[in-house]
């Protein structure tokens, strides 16, 4: 079956190359905020008046992306301002005041840097515990405005200049870049190469370009460390949702964690020789991770509740190193994932931040000499309508069909 995902990632590159953690700020369900484009657009604008829609040119198809908010695109949807949200929004955040560790505002598409743990961290102090207690979002990526430096119709983009000092001690200066496009229809068909039957579907699609600019005055190496991109996605769970990550065949685990937050319970992932299935209902914490060499530059899931289809696309560079995430300073840092999953659930003390769930992107260790910069691409389509529809479409890009999914957990 993968011999579909194989030959669609090779094209999408080429169409691609021309073009989490705990709050103090938990307890939102999905009932809290409203599931309306429009809704949450009037409650974006609250917080920032300056906030941009991108909308199609039949104005169905629709963006909020936030530059105040670091660039995230904070929701979509397919069928206009009365149209579903796709994007999950943590409207609590916004009370404030700031929180020291993480401010979870949310939003479908947002830019980190890595690495969050290992030797070189860029979330914790040097010399210090790699504890939740001593654990901090950097400023740049979690609370303090970007600048537009382009906007237009269907596009916006956005830069930030910063510095921040790893684990190390070594301090990287540093310029972010972030570019959104919407896409019309025809250019989503073109960029996945889709030629299923959609004419009884609604989709939307955007592709983001995420850059990193060494501007200090020293090469970034193995020695020094280095930062990584890294895009998440935030998404409203239902209980019938399911990941699919597709995987290059191997009949072992190797090149799979699942492990991340404890070993997650056996009903809830799934394991074949082509994917790895992960329940997404927000109501049990766990993160799953795929390494560079077993996975490939797709992910998705299906709502079989709501009809709805996710797929998010980005290159992976298999030759280069990863970098480690994981909270500890014995693993090897330069062998992590590329692609990863996140199913939220309650803490230990019953608080949670979401529910949501989420689908991540990562690009290789950007070791950059001064003046050099590195790109990441992360594409996300939602498709929506009848399901036989949705079938075409899964089974053509994922080879999978929308049955298959739903019998990994029982969704009937």
């Amino acid at each position: 079956m993968n011999k579909y995902i194989l030959a669609f990632a090779l094209l999408s590159n080429l169409t691609l190359a021309n073009s989490c953690s705990e709050s103090q700020k938990n307890n939102q369900t999905t009932e809290d905020s409203p599931n309306n484009f429009l809704q949450d657009k009037k409650f974006l604008e609250k917080f920032d008046p300056n906030l941009v829609e991108l909308s199609t040119d039949d104005n169905q198809a629709k963006i909020l992306v936030s530059p105040k908010y670091q660039g995230k695109v904070f929701t979509s949807t397919a069928a206009g301002e009365n149209g579903e949200s796709f994007g999950w929004i943590n409207y609590k955040a916004f009370e404030g005041p700031l929180d020291k560790h993480m401010n979870a505002y949310g939003g479908e598409s947002r830019l980190w840097l890595g690495p969050e743990g290992n030797k070189y961290s860029l979330y914790f102090e040097p010399g210090k515990n790699m504890v939740f207690e001593n654990w901090h979002t950097p400023a740049a990526i979690d609370h303090e405005p970007w600048e537009k430096t382009k906007s237009g119709p269907r596009e916006i983009a956005m830069t930030k200049a910063t510095s921040i000092t790893n684990y190390q001690g070594t301090e990287f200066k540093l310029q972010l870049q972030r570019t959104v496009a919407l896409l019309e229809k025809e250019e989503i068909l073109k960029n996945i190469a889709l030629t299923a039957d959609v004419s009884a579907i609604k989709m939307i699609g955007y592709t983001t370009i995420n850059s990193i600019q060494n501007t200090g005055d020293f090469p970034w190496t193995p020695e020094t460390g280095a930062p990584c991109l890294w895009v998440l996605d935030m998404f409203r769970p239902s209980a019938e949702t399911t990941i699919v990550l597709p995987l290059k065949p191997n009949d072992s685990k190797e090149g799979l964690t699942t492990n991340y937050f404890g070993e997650i319970p056996e009903e809830r992932i799934a394991i074949t020789d082509n994917y790895f299935f992960l329940k997404a209902d927000g109501q049990s914490r766990g993160k799953v991770g795929v390494s560079p060499e077993r996975g490939l530059p797709m992910a998705a899931s299906y709502d079989h509740l709501n009809k709805l289809l996710t797929i998010t696309t980005f290159n992976i560079s298999s030759e280069l190193p990863y970098l480690n995430q994981e909270w500890n300073t014995d693993a090897d840092p330069f062998k992590g994932d590329a692609v990863n999953a996140y199913n939220d659930g309650p803490l230990e003390d019953g608080n949670q931040m979401g529910p949501f769930y989420e689908l991540e992107s990562v690009s290789p260790g950007a070791f950059l000499s001064p003046g050099q910069s590195m790109e990441h691409f992360h594409n996300v389509y939602h498709f929506t309508g009848n399901e036989n529809g949705l079938n075409e479409i899964t089974q053509q890009l994922l080879g999978i069909s929308i049955a298959e999914i739903n019998e990994v957990f029982g969704n009937d």
